[in-house]
């Protein structure tokens, strides 16, 4: 069984998972990013969510740096949330994550479709090398970083590719 961190992993999709991987995180900040949506009220409406459940979420992605909660109405007492450059950096990853949910997971097709603002076009994610332009997932190899701990390069098992 899981535990509620992945802080024993070495890893990039953990230490974001720990953000963002809870159940309707992704869904809540998808509402943020393409809909505009920031009033709790809003999110809850949308999703229907547990009022619980959207405010413990709403109240991490704010402790992670997500969002921010701003007031907007003094009485009542009410709050927005307004993603930081770091919820809107998301984007690209939900992006990938609907292209492989419309491939996979949509036998009637997509349900929605992401278009380029300016001209209406589908915009698709894309692997990009920087020297070579566009490359195919199996041609990308891991390998260890500048954040890779020394002691775990020590007793790590080689990774095969391909």
């Amino acid at each position: 069984m899981l535990g509620r961190s992945y802080d024993n992993q070495i890893c990039s999709i953990a230490r974001a998972l720990d953000v963002v991987g809870e159940r309707w995180s992704l869904l809540i900040i998808r509402d943020a990013v393409f809909a505009g949506v920031t009033r709790f009220g809003d999110f809850q409406h949308n999703l229907g969510i547990a009022t619980n459940v959207l405010a413990a979420r709403l109240d991490a992605f704010v402790e992670g740096g997500i969002m921010e909660r701003r007031r907007y109405s003094e009485r009542p007492a009410q709050h927005e949330y307004v993603l930081t450059e770091k919820g809107r950096d998301l984007a690209p990853a939900l992006i990938a994550l609907t292209s492989w949910g419309d491939r996979w997971a949509a036998p009637d097709g997509p349900p929605i479709r992401y278009e380029h603002a300016a001209c209406g076009r589908r915009v698709e994610p894309q692997l990009v090398c920087e020297k070579c332009g566009a490359v195919h997932a199996d041609e990308v190899a891991a390998r260890p970083g500048p954040g890779m701990p020394a002691e775990y390069l020590a007793q790590r098992r080689p990774v095969r590719n391909g």
